[in-house]
């Protein structure tokens, strides 16, 4: 029995199958942990979402930004953006199915020190604290203010962590941290049109994970939404977007003894 990681699939289904019969993937014994943004850019979002739904308990998997753009389409919150390949998932006829597997999708899989987000936590959180917030803002994800929460995920905000917030304010910062965080300002402020390799970013911005006194420190953090990032391995953490959408391949790491496994890219690079 093995547990693999797998980075962000972004609709590139056959890329993802070919991962998974280079690493000779058993589904009757075998458990994948996926970073989420399991759709858009790629040309087969509606396949990989079916894939995902009939796998059961064998996969792990959060939710990421571009999962929840999905949801906030469907929901009339969030506008068609230029490189959306998303028209065949909210066109099919089991799409309300889908979408509501993907709307109960947690924002944070923890099995004891391993950790599987989207994006990142910021450097103030404790583990304890981030499942804590993670299962608060999954509730209102399945609630009725859903649109309202999923609506902020579409803008680019520099939301900052602190303490004494309203439930709406931990609600959407949260959010925003688990499903887009790469680099922080110096007083805590998320840098939200930085995509770039964290040297270029501008004056002042750091990637999360770089902060001293991070207090998820001393768990092993496994993130992707970074595709500029790219494969990126050091103790207690491990970047995994390697830009398949993009025309570069789809990783894979061993949980049990951290190798990895990579899969070039057979779909035509994101336009």
């Amino acid at each position: 029995m093995a547990t693999y990681a797998i980075g962000d699939v972004h609709g590139c289904f056959d890329t993802l199958q070919a991962l998974l019969r280079r690493i000779r993937f058993d589904r009757a014994t075998d458990r994948l942990w996926m970073v989420g943004d399991l759709v858009n850019r790629g040309p087969k979002s509606l396949a990989v979402l079916r894939w995902a739904a009939e796998m059961d308990d064998r996969l792990a998997v959060v939710l990421g930004n571009h999962d929840l753009h999905l949801v906030a389409r469907a929901m009339g919150v969030g506008e068609a953006k230029r490189r959306d390949t998303l028209d065949e998932v909210l066109a099919a006829p089991d799409r309300d199915d889908l979408l509501d597997w993907l709307r109960s999708r947690p924002l944070l899989h923890r099995e004891d020190d391993r950790v599987l987000v989207h994006a990142g936590l910021f450097p103030s959180w404790s583990l304890d604290k981030a499942e804590r917030l993670a299962r608060e803002v999954e509730a209102w994800l399945r609630g009725d203010d859903a649109p309202r929460l999923v609506e902020t995920i579409e803008r680019k905000v520099a939301e900052r962590w602190q303490g004494g917030m309203s439930d709406w304010d931990r609600a959407r910062t949260a959010l925003a941290g688990f499903a887009k965080l790469r680099t922080l300002q110096e007083d805590g402020r998320m840098c939200p049109d930085f995509t770039g390799l964290p040297q270029d970013a501008p004056k002042g911005c750091k990637p999360w994970f770089g902060d001293p006194g991070r207090r998820s420190a001393g768990a092993f953090v496994i993130f992707g939404h970074w595709a500029a990032l790219g494969l990126y391995v050091r103790d207690g953490l491990t970047a995994l977007d390697t830009g398949c959408a993009w025309g570069r391949c789809l990783t894979a790491l061993r949980l049990d003894d951290r190798k990895l496994f990579q899969e070039p890219a057979v779909e035509r690079p994101a336009g």
